[in-house]
C-alpha cells in the first residue's frame, strides 16, 4: 500500500494564539471530508508535505500547523529572544483548541507521531468531545522514564556516541537530567556555546537511529537544529510540562480517559521506546485501542510496513 499522492493545500493561514505567538496552519484534500489533524513530532520538527499523504484526500479535511516555535511559526525558537516559557504542554493543547474552533471543526481524527503521539493522548484525554478517533506512530507518552532512556539509558547501548555526548557538558552536569544540563547550554548568551549544545545534541539523536552521525538532513540547517534542540530539551529536562506524577508518566495513568475514543498504535519493533513496554501499557490500558507492530523497524513512519499500517487505519476510520 502506497502513500497517497502529493496535494498542496487549497487554503492555509497565520492564527494569533496569544503571547505573541502565530501559529502557521494549512488544509488540504477535500474540504467536506472527514476533519483529521496530523501532529508532527520533536516537540520542534514542524510539519512536513509528506503528513498530507497518510489520509485519503478525496475523503479527508487534512489539517497540518507547526507548533509553537518551530516551522513557520513565529516566533522561531532559534532565535534567542524567544520566550520558551509560553511554550509548554498547556499551551500546545490550547493552541490546538483554538485552531480546531478557528476552522469551525465539530469533531476530528488526530494523527500524531512520536512527540505528537504525546500531544495527542493528552488532547484526547482533555477535550475526548473533539476527537472521533487516534492514529499514532512511533509512539511516545512523555513520561520521565522515557527521556532518561532515550538519554542516559541508551548509553550503554552507544558507548562512543555517548561519551562524545556528555564531553559537551561541564563534569558537574553530566549526572541527573541530561536534557535540562543541555538547555541551560541552549540557554547561554553566548552563540558558541548554544550553537555547539545544539550540534552536540543532533549528534546523540541521530547516532541512535540507524544511520550515521550528521546523516539527517534538517540538521545539517542551523535555524533548524538551534530551534529544534532548544524545544525537545526545554520539554524533556521539565518534565513534559506534565505536572506532578510524571515519574510514573501522566498520560499512562490517565489512559482509562481513552476509553470509548477508537484507536490505531502503530509500532515498529525495534523502536527503542520498547524497551519500557510503554506502548503495550498503554495499549493494555486503553480499552478500544488496537496494536499494530511491524518488524524490524524502528521510530520511523516511513518504512513500507508501517505506511501500509498507518493507510489502512486512516482509510478504515474514513468508511466509519
Amino acid at each position: 500500500m502506497a502513500l497517497y499522492p502529493a496535494t498542496e493545500p487549497y487554503t492555509h493561514g497565520m492564527l494569533d494564539v496569544g503571547d505573541g505567538n502565530r501559529l502557521y496552519w494549512e488544509e488540504c484534500g477535500n474540504p467536506l471530508g472527514k476533519p483529521a489533524v496530523m501532529l508532527h513530532g520533536g516537540p520542534g520538527s514542524g510539519c512536513v508535505p509528506g503528513f498530507r499523504r497518510y489520509c485519503d484526500p478525496a475523503a479527508y479535511r487534512i489539517v497540518l500547523f507547526d507548533q509553537r516555535g518551530c516551522g513557520r511559526s513565529t516566533p522561531h525558537a532559534s532565535a534567542y529572544d524567544t520566550d520558551m516559557s509560553v511554550n509548554t504542554t498547556a499551551h500546545a493543547l490550547a493552541d490546538l483548541e483554538r485552531l480546531r474552533l478557528h476552522l469551525g471543526i465539530d469533531r476530528w481524527l488526530v494523527w500524531g507521531v512520536s512527540w505528537g503521539s504525546v500531544l495527542g493522548l493528552r488532547y484526547a484525554q482533555t477535550h475526548p468531545e473533539a476527537v472521533s478517533e487516534i492514529v499514532l506512530t512511533a509512539v511516545a507518552t512523555g513520561s520521565n522514564p522515557e527521556v532518561a532512556l532515550l538519554t542516559r539509558g541508551l548509553g550503554t547501548v552507544f558507548p562512543e556516541a555517548f561519551e562524545a555526548f556528555l564531553a559537551e557538558l561541564p563534569e558537574d552536569d553530566r549526572d541527573g537530567n541530561l536534557a535540562a544540563a543541555f538547555n541551560r547550554l541552549l540557554e547561554s548568551p553566548d552563540p558558541h556555546v548554544r550553537d555547539r549544545a545544539a550540534r552536540a545534541w543532533t549528534d546523540w539523536e541521530t547516532a541512535t537511529i540507524p544511520a550515521p552521525p550528521r546523516s539527517v538532513p534538517r540538521y545539517e540547517n542551523p535555524d533548524f537544529r538551534r530551534g529544534f534542540a532548544r524545544t525537545v530539551t526545554h520539554y524533556w529536562g521539565n518534565d513534559h510540562f506534565l505536572g506532578e506524577g510524571n515519574d510514573e508518566g501522566v498520560v499512562l495513568r490517565d489512559a482509562g480517559l481513552l476509553d470509548g475514543i477508537p484507536g490505531t498504535l502503530v509500532q515498529g519493533s525495534l523502536d527503542f521506546g520498547n524497551l519500557l513496554g510503554t506502548v503495550w501499557r498503554l495499549h493494555h490500558a486503553w480499552r478500544g485501542s488496537e496494536l499494530i507492530v511491524v518488524d524490524d523497524v524502528g521510530h520511523s513512519m516511513g518504512e513500507s510496513g508501517m505506511v501500509d499500517a498507518l493507510i489502512a487505519a486512516t482509510d478504515g476510520y474514513a468508511r466509519r
